[in-house]
């Protein structure tokens, strides 16, 4: 008898699951009820599979509303009615129009218009699928309309968003942060009715006594209606065949590995072939053929563009998949497991994750959609997170900025909280976790066999392209399986520092980008990983992976792919990470591995490092075949195992080592490393993939260090912020320079070993300015004084002393001072809005101005205020001078010794302990720009926690820890900065004033 009832995807209106509203439900005796969500079917497909376990029969549709003005109310018939409302609803969500009062003709739906609505408006005419709605409160006045009279087309419409109070009050304070306004000032039209709670079935009908048709119509109008859907494994809902038939496929996927077979095996042997019948008749039987063939078609839309991408995840285990050229990762080179990918228990297709760069994924994305029928992105939402709500209730509640910042941060004792404070928290908790918005899923993209609104309906985010209404969990349940298609950052400096290249050093030869084989050999290259010289370099820059590099002494291929699968958290909490270290320094320490262990995994000494190494050990140490240890990684790695498979795999591994005459603290052993680390690892292929492309741009920063930094920099960095990339490019012999209107665009420029910065870092210079700086660059040549300038730029005041500040007009030989009076005595005449040059220029009146004194420190200042950082050292602002001390080039000297040092605060990393402490790791970098790292142990922590960059005395014990020098703190002191002397003088002194 419900026909509109609320989950929590009602977004910042509704107050609970759709779980919670089943349970509702069955406490209140009713068996069947539909799910509409204002403007959403994010809870229809997960309200269809809850119920197939219970005996509820489910109904779903839309409460169609303009803001929190209910329209009517949309219920399907069958699957097809479910469509068409998404359909409609994505129709309005992506143009921003307003529902109309009366809804269109929607086939198999229900529509439902509210008795309040209906009354307003005198509604007369009402189609065959369409009713009007009365609640129990609109009773009263039913018995008093003409509305009475229509008994056919009266059903039961009683909202249902509501259990309690609490539900109510936790409403309101959505809805308060909805309208972005204080609770006391939430108009109640903005609001629920507290009526619109489910009632006992017996008492609704007992509502409805009087008027038996009401609820008679509503038990016909909700008989009719059946939407279903099929969940579980098997289920794929993917784009199937891609040309003509499925034997037209199988073709062509054969085709396109015996045409490119030579250019990746010329010589390929048995195993090789072997293995390529093996994976296509998986591929076929498993019906995954289409899903190859739409990959190749995508990389191959970038090859013809020259997008860089790559290839990577367990993808990178295919033979096919690398013969194509969807990966580059070699797996008979790296041995890697096929059934890691793809095996006979996998019924959803497998996994490819492809990597392009930022600025070329939306082109990819555009063509996937111009080029395959049912497609949308995958949505995703944001909950309430702790923080957030925090932030969020104090502004409701009215509560100060600085007791808001308390309550967000954390910082506090509760039984010092006032009242409303308490409140902040008590409803924190119960709204934490609730969906917030809808957003896109960081790449998958969905290539459907049907339409897409056979599932939810679509919303269309700023780039345009439409994005559906659930997310990836309820998406695989139904068998819509996303392609990954993801940006980064790293693969677009790769591109621009080549052109950078180009255009610095035109003569220079650079080597072909794809001939790793060559940089995996270069000792130069491998040198640098040696050292932890990797600042810039796509996922080997962090402090923690340089530590490991140079405690691995990493000086090839094959001991990066090992490092970047060992860094991640599950192989360091197990232990493995430091024992594979020991391993790998000391030949002696390889003999305490268990011979089995060791035999299995050679290369890793006896140690798990990689997801297939699961596999081995379950496949060769007890005997599980190679599906059964698939599933075994794959339910360690937390994905969805059927029933009580993981416990049946777990008896049988045991019970096998058993039959092997392991001992049972050895077959324990084995068991809790592959529990403790399964699902923190990176397949061996992921993990070479992106050792693939940190070689290339280890390439690029051995080779073209200034260019290789600048388009680092100019891709956003990396780990760290824009200064310290500076200071790289300081280190590796380039000259800074702040922008200049003549020789900066709007990202970084290189001229020789010069590095202008860009205008876009002024942060408050607007983009209409340097677009027209740029374009006049263009089309008429560099300026040649401010005259010049200010005949061809309209330009106010207010911007043009930003880059007169910045001096980016010191190209005139005058001083800044000088050229800003200059620039106030012509801007204050009126100036014509035109962007034409001047065909007559009148002779300007120059003006004679006394000397100015000239201030680095107030230079610096400027520079922080409109870069946000100074272009001369930190350690040339500091208000006391240094004392001696050592330079980080000679910490290796002083070890086991207490020293001394003085570090520009680079990065702190705060961590909690076993004890329930925390502590830090720091970088620095010390005034000759050399990086150094310090442990902040729990106890100095607490005395001296980092809570702010800046210059930091840090005295404390050199540690060598295999070769990776770092200090151990004792005690820390953050050094003054000399104030900006404008705040102390009333203004500049200038020489010659009198």
């Amino acid at each position: 008898m419900y026909l509109n009832c609320h989950t929590y995807y009602s977004l910042r209106y509704g107050t609970f699951p759709a779980a919670e509203l089943c349970s509702l439900a069955k406490e209140n005796g009713v068996d069947r009820f539909a799910i509409t969500d204002i403007n959403n079917t994010s809870a229809c497909l997960e309200f269809i599979r809850i119920t197939k376990k219970t005996s509820i029969r489910p109904l779903v549709g839309t409460d169609f509303r303009n803001g929190v003005h209910q329209q009517y109310v949309g219920i399907a018939k069958n699957n097809r009615g479910f469509r068409n409302l998404n359909e409609h609803l994505s129709k309005h969500l992506h143009s921003g129009k307003k529902f109309d009062a009366d809804a269109p003709p929607l086939l198999d739906c229900f529509i439902i218009y509210p008795f309040k609505e209906v009354s307003l408006r005198k509604k007369t005419n009402f189609g065959s699928n369409e009713f009007i709605g009365v609640s129990a409160e609109d009773l009263r006045k039913l018995k008093f309309s003409t509305y009475r009279k229509l008994r056919d087309k009266l059903v039961v419409l009683q909202p249902v968003s509501f259990r309690n109070k609490r539900d109510y009050n936790a409403h309101r304070l959505l809805r308060a942060i909805d309208n972005n306004t204080l609770l006391s000032k939430l108009p109640e039209s903005e609001q629920g009715s507290f009526a619109h709670k489910m009632l006992h079935i017996d008492k609704l009908k007992e509502e409805f006594r009087e008027f038996p048709h009401i609820l008679s119509n509503t038990q016909e109008l909700m008989d009719a209606c059946h939407t279903d859907f099929e969940f579980g494994k098997g289920r794929n809902r993917n784009l199937k065949v891609l040309s003509e038939n499925e034997e037209n496929d199988i073709k062509r996927l054969k085709q396109l590995c015996a045409d490119n077979l030579p250019k990746r095996y010329p010589k390929a042997g048995k195993k090789v072939r072997e293995r390529i019948d093996k994976e296509l008749s998986a591929i076929i039987s498993l019906g995954f053929v289409s899903y190859f063939l739409i990959n190749y078609e995508i990389i191959s839309y970038a090859r013809s563009q020259n997008y860089p991408f790559v290839g990577r995840g367990s993808g990178a285990n295919s033979i096919i998949a690398y013969i194509i050229g969807i990966t580059n990762v070699d797996p008979i080179e790296l041995d890697l497991y096929f059934e890691r990918f793809i095996n006979a228990n996998r019924k959803s297709p497998p996994d490819f994750d492809i990597d392009f760069s930022w600025k070329d994924r939306n082109d990819v994305t555009r063509y996937i959609f111009e080029t395959y029928k049912n497609t949308a992105l995958m949505g995703t939402y944001v909950t309430f997170k702790r923080k957030a709500v925090a932030r969020e209730l104090g502004k409701v509640f009215g509560l100060p900025k600085e007791n808001i910042d308390k309550l967000s941060a954390g910082f506090f004792r509760y039984e010092d909280l006032d009242h409303l404070e308490k409140l902040v928290l008590q409803y924190s908790r119960l709204i934490e976790g609730f969906p917030n918005y809808l957003s896109v899923h960081s790449g998958g993209i969905l290539i459907l066999n049907d339409s897409v609104f056979n599932y939810a309906g679509t919303f269309l985010p700023p780039k345009g392209f439409q994005t559906i209404q659930i997310d990836m969990n309820i998406a695989e349940e139904v068998g819509i399986h996303k392609f990954d298609i993801l940006a980064q950052r790293g693969l677009s400096k790769i591109t621009d520092t080549i052109a950078l290249i180009k255009q610095n050093q035109p003569g220079a030869e650079v080597e072909d980008i794809e001939n790793i084989r060559a940089f995996k050999e270069d000792p130069g290259i491998n040198n640098l990983l040696k050292t932890g010289d990797c600042m810039g370099v796509f996922y080997v820059e962090s402090p923690a992976m340089r530590g490991l590099l140079t405690k691995l002494q990493t000086d090839n291929y094959m001991n990066l792919v090992a490092a970047s699968s060992i860094i991640r958290p599950g192989i360091s909490s197990g232990g493995m990470k430091e024992e594979y270290i020991k391993r790998h320094r000391d030949p002696e320490r390889r003999k305490q591995a268990h011979p089995v262990m060791y035999e299995i995994m050679p290369d890793t000494y006896g140690v798990m490092v990689y997801q297939e190494d699961v596999m081995k050990v379950a496949h060769r140490f007890a005997d599980l075949s190679f599906d059964d240890a698939d599933v075994l990684r794959r339910g360690m790695s937390g994905k969805k195992t059927s029933g009580n498979q993981m416990q049946k795999i777990e008896d049988k591994f045991r019970e096998n080592c058993r039959k092997k005459g392991y001992p049972e603290p050895l077959i324990t052993e084995v068991w809790d490393q592959i529990s403790s680390f399964a699902g923190y690892a990176f397949p061996k292929g992921h993990s070479a993939s992106y050792a693939v492309e940190s070689y290339q741009s280890l390439y690029l920063k051995k080779y073209f260090p200034l260019e290789f930094m600048v388009a680092a920099l100019n891709n956003g960095g990396g780990f760290y912020n824009v200064e310290t990339y500076i200071q790289e490019i300081r280190h590796c012999g380039g000259k800074i320079h702040a922008p200049c209107i003549n020789k900066s665009d709007h990202p970084n420029m290189i001229y020789g070993r010069d590095v202008y910065l860009g205008l876009g870092y002024l942060k408050e210079l607007e983009a209409r300015v340097i677009q027209q700086i740029l374009e006049n660059r263009q089309f008429f040549g560099p300026f040649s004084s401010l005259d010049d300038f200010l005949d061809r730029i309209y330009i106010s005041i207010e911007q043009l002393s930003i880059l007169l500040r910045i001096n980016a007009f010191r190209f005139t030989g005058l001083d800044k001072y000088h050229l800003l009076w200059k620039a106030s005595f012509r801007l204050n005449k009126s100036k014509p809005k035109t962007n034409q040059a001047v065909l007559f220029k009148t002779p300007q009146r120059d003006f004679e101005l006394p000397e100015f004194e000239f201030s680095k420190l107030v230079e610096a200042y400027d520079q922080m205020e409109l870069l946000g950082f100074p272009l001369c050292s930190h350690f040339d602002l500091l208000k006391e001078p240094m004392k001696d001390s050592v330079k980080a080039r000679d910490l290796k000297e002083h070890i086991g010794k207490d020293v001394e040092i003085y570090g520009n605060l680079i990065t702190a990393k705060k961590t909690g302990t076993v004890n329930n402490k925390y502590m830090y790791f720091g970088t620095f970098y010390d005034a000759e720009g050399e990086i150094f790292d310090t442990v902040h142990f729990p106890y100095v922590a607490e005395k001296y926690p980092l809570r702010s960059k800046g210059i930091y005395l840090c005295h404390g014990t050199v540690v060598n820890d295999l070769d990776y020098i770092s200090i151990s703190i004792k005690w820390i002191s953050r050094q003054h900065t000399s104030e900006d002397p404008r705040l102390a003088e009333p203004g500049f002194k200038m020489k010659n004033a009198e």
